[in-house]
């Protein structure tokens, strides 16, 4: 038996711990341990996670012989590999218009590549090539700033369940074509798009995020859908465009999703909500809805208003509710139904412990839904009101007429933020 002094336990560990110990270093640091000893100079060239950055080479304040020294890295990575490839991600704003890209995406599309995240520079904007729809293994793609074109005989990702694509130039019948050639798709995350009309169609969708100018979103077939995510920006002609609008987008983008857990809401978002609402006439429930998050919603309408009381009216479940108001609340203030609010008086919230309410500007409409909150919660633990930037004395009557509303719990406490 040999002196324990001079064995090597590493080296002797089983392959998959020492792979597990190479993913966990940075691909520079995993390719260094081929200096360790005979036995180490080829165990970095099976791993099957592959994540590149500018931190694999040298940094220097000549740009071009950094991205020389980092396309040189990654395509020796490459043409030392042995096996397959699982994962490759690249993120970097050295490479750009790179031709090599192309002959990596190439090699990973033989190689059984099932990740696949490429974060490229802010500058040039790099063409995928169409030998990307060849992986056919995909299970999660992320593109960044990129044009994507799906080729006429692509017939989809059939094991795709991740898919982000950030400010990538694709026609809209390409979006809508990706996603429901994609059966198993359980997470989507479309952002930074520019006046689209969408049509989503993901029957294993689970997580969704959208974030852009959107003209229209339709939700056909997302009966699983859990967490929503959506912030909607408005130019003035997606405005015009929803002012024309008959139909009811209530229901077109929440009226199927009845596992929904999680909805947030950003921006226009409960404006667009409004176009086309009709309270009496939506009967769904969203039982496992537990956290709304609804952000810039303009008190100065009613009908954004009635977007809000529609949701937590139809969540008997709902335990947060995050809203702040909308800028414009100061400005001309529509008028409310004078019954409205004993008309809603039979609705009461049984689970909802925590209400956050930001930017208030302590206007009619604001206080009396707050008092509705208030007097309809008999479980609420916290009500957390921060004012808008008026001046001290609309805070302070603000103030004054919080503490008269009746609480429905013996515990709520109201917690008034001035800062």
């Amino acid at each position: 038996m040999g002196d324990p002094l001079d064995m090597d336990f590493v080296s002797d560990l089983p392959q998959s711990i020492i792979e597990s110990i190479l993913t966990r270093l940075p691909i520079r640091d995993a390719v260094r341990t081929s200096i360790l000893s005979s036995k180490w100079r080829y165990k970095w060239s099976t791993l099957t996670q592959l994540v590149f950055d500018e931190k694999c080479v040298p940094l220097s304040t000549d740009r071009g012989l950094v991205e020389k020294s980092l396309v040189h890295f990654i395509t020796r990575a490459l043409f030392l590999h042995q096996g397959p490839i699982h994962k490759f991600q690249l993120s970097t704003s050295y490479l750009q218009s790179c031709p090599d890209i192309d002959q990596w995406v190439l090699f990973l599309s033989r190689n059984d590549i099932k990740e696949l995240v490429l974060q490229l520079g802010e500058c040039e904007w790099f063409r995928v090539p169409s030998c990307l729809f060849n992986c056919k293994k995909l299970t999660r793609m992320e593109l960044f700033r990129c044009e994507l074109d799906p080729p006429p005989s692509f017939t989809g990702f059939l094991c795709l369940k991740s898919l982000n694509l950030h400010q990538v130039i694709v026609a809209p019948e390409a979006i809508e074509s990706l996603i429901s050639s994609c059966p198993l798709l359980e997470s989507l995350a479309l952002s930074y798009f520019d006046s689209l009309v969408l049509n989503i169609c993901a029957p294993n969708l689970k997580y969704l995020c959208l974030e852009g100018e959107f003209k229209d979103i339709c939700l056909e077939n997302t009966p699983l859908l859990v967490a929503i995510s959506v912030a909607m920006y408005m130019i003035d002609d997606i405005a015009e465009h929803f002012e024309q609008s008959s139909s009811c987008n209530f229901i077109k983008f929440l009226g199927g999703v009845p596992c929904l857990e999680r909805l947030s809401g950003h921006i226009y978002f409960t404006k667009y909500l409004s176009i086309g609402h009709d309270l009496e006439r939506l009967t769904i429930t969203y039982r496992h809805l537990k956290v709304i998050e609804l952000y810039q919603v303009g008190f100065e309408d009613m009908k954004e208003i009635l977007v809000v009381l529609r949701l937590i009216m139809s969540s008997p479940n709902l335990e947060e509710l995050h809203i702040s108001g909308s800028s414009n609340t100061l400005g001309e203030i529509e008028a409310a139904d004078v019954d409205l609010w004993e008309k809603l008086s039979k609705y009461t919230f049984q689970r909802l412990k925590l209400v956050k309410m930001t930017e208030m500007s302590g206007v009619p409409h604001e206080m009396e839904f707050i008092k509705f909150l208030l007097s309809r919660s008999p479980e609420l633990e916290i009500m957390s009101i921060m004012p808008c930037g008026c001046d001290i004395d609309r805070r302070l009557n603000m103030l004054i007429e919080l503490v008269r509303f009746k609480r429905a719990s013996a515990q709520a406490e109201i917690i008034f933020i001035k800062d």
